[in-house]
């Protein structure tokens, strides 16, 4: 159960900034108001006002029209229509939050129709949970589009008009009649901002508002990704499902892949010493009365193959399942196969009781292979494998003090089996700078038999 590693372990950029990073001179607090970020979600939180009396008008005619006329047969396919807009704006809204949000949700599960026709189609849309939760979010997204429009206005229009106050305070006693904003006032007494000290003050609370305004927008904003992710992508149920279709397609192609290893690793190894075994045996036999020194030459030759057969075939049935693994479970299984490291290795494995067969096995494999990764790749002096059990989980872990560098994005190796792993629900995390040392933990469920 070998995996090649050789593309898995690597090294960062000598700065140690990933590609792609920028890094800015500014704070992020006084970057914010400028940043395109910040004005993609104003013109977000401007648009939802007219985006959500829109929606909320038309969710509700349509839904209470197909109501109301539920006592007759029109009421059907009004709500199925309504309802169907609903989800297209479903679909609009996904569009925009990824556009000025930066937000991608998966589409929801489609319609599931069975047969074909109006009625069916009609029946499909009225059943769907994802028309429901669309009709939900054009109902509840109308409130707080006027509450966050309103935060977002008030907060942006204050910043900048109290910032912006020393150019243009000279209007008011020259068009206002007044001296400056006028903070007090009543019959006897007026309070202007109108000298420098007051004028400095204004425009630094001016320049606070509009610091903060970037981050609220994103506290507003927050609420609406969760509106969004939450009503108007796949639900829970769905998402399970494609996960664990993903993880079956995963699943497959490692039976499959592992099939054709052992195949090709019996035809090309015993399968092929068997084969020159009986064709020596055949020669020696008839060696045997015409030159019997020649014959028994070529049966010590014969037997020698028969010990290589038999080791390969050891070898190839150790990757299949240890037999250790079966007997004596994963402490003594991963001692043995930590024995055959190039380099020493502590193993240590605490666990109350044995997992699952299939559990034990995939653990097995998971150390098998990273330990196989250390003495090809990692140039490590020593290592450690630590098995311990927390809540329902199996934790792995497997350290070295190698070069370093290793990392699961490069589409082999690590990546491989995080795939594996992912499909048991198990996870794969690496932690491995440069320069080592390498610390690989894997998360398995724990299933008793």
């Amino acid at each position: 159960m070998a995996t090649d590693y050789g593309q898995s372990y690597g090294h960062d950029s000598e700065l140690g900034f990933p590609e792609g990073v920028r890094r800015h001179r500014l704070p992020a607090g006084l970057r914010a108001p400028f940043e395109a970020r910040s004005w993609r979600e104003l013109t977000y939180v401007l648009l939802g006002l007219p985006i959500g009396v829109l929606m909320f008008v038309y969710a509700v005619t349509m839904v209470s029209l197909g109501m109301g006329l539920l006592v007759t047969f029109l009421g059907i396919p009004v709500l199925a229509a309504g309802l169907a807009g609903c989800r297209g704006v479903g679909a609009l809204e996904r569009a925009r939050a990824r556009v000025l949000l930066g937000l991608d949700v998966a589409d929801p599960e489609p319609l599931r129709i069975r047969k074909r026709g109006a009625l069916a189609w009609m029946g499909a849309v009225l059943k769907s949970g994802t028309s429901w939760r669309s009709v939900l979010y054009t109902l509840l997204y109308l409130p707080w589009s006027v509450f966050s429009f309103a935060v977002a206005v008030n907060f942006f229009a204050l910043g900048w008009t109290l910032m912006t106050y020393p150019l243009w305070f000279w209007l008011f006693p020259l068009y206002g009649g007044q001296d400056g904003i006028q903070l007090y006032g009543d019959e006897s007494h007026h309070v202007y901002l109108d000298n420098p000290f007051e004028i400095t003050v204004t425009a630094l609370v001016g320049l606070l508002i509009t610091l903060a305004t970037p981050w609220i927008l994103r506290a507003l904003t927050m609420v609406d990704r969760m509106l969004v992710h939450g009503l108007l992508g796949p639900s829970r149920l769905s998402a399970r499902v494609v996960e664990l279709e993903s993880d079956r397609g995963v699943v497959v192609d490692t039976a499959a892949a592992d099939l054709r290893r052992i195949e090709r690793d019996l035809h090309d190894g015993a399968q092929a010493r068997l084969v020159a075994l009986a064709m020596d045996l055949g020669l020696a036999k008839e060696k045997l009365t015409e030159d019997p020194q020649e014959a028994a030459r070529m049966v010590g030759d014969a037997h020698g193959e028969v010990k290589t057969a038999l080791q390969e075939l050891r070898d190839l049935a150790r990757g299949i399942h240890p037999a250790v693994l079966t007997d004596r479970g994963l402490d003594a299984a991963l001692s043995s196969v930590a024995s055959r490291c190039t380099v020493p290795v502590q193993v240590e494995v605490d666990l109350p009781a044995r997992p699952a067969p299939a559990i034990e096995g995939i653990a097995y494999f998971t150390v098998s292979e990273l330990l196989q990764n250390i003495s090809k790749h990692a140039r490590a002096t020593w290592a450690s494998v630590d098995v311990w059990r927390v809540e329902n989980r199996l934790m792995l872990q497997v350290v070295d003090d190698g070069v370093g560098g290793a990392d699961t994005s490069t589409g082999s190796g690590l990546a491989g089996l995080a795939e594996r792993l992912d499909a048991v629900d198990g996870i794969l995390v690496v932690d491995s700078p440069a320069g080592g040392p390498t610390r690989i933990t894997a998360e398995l469920p724990w299933r008793t038999v």
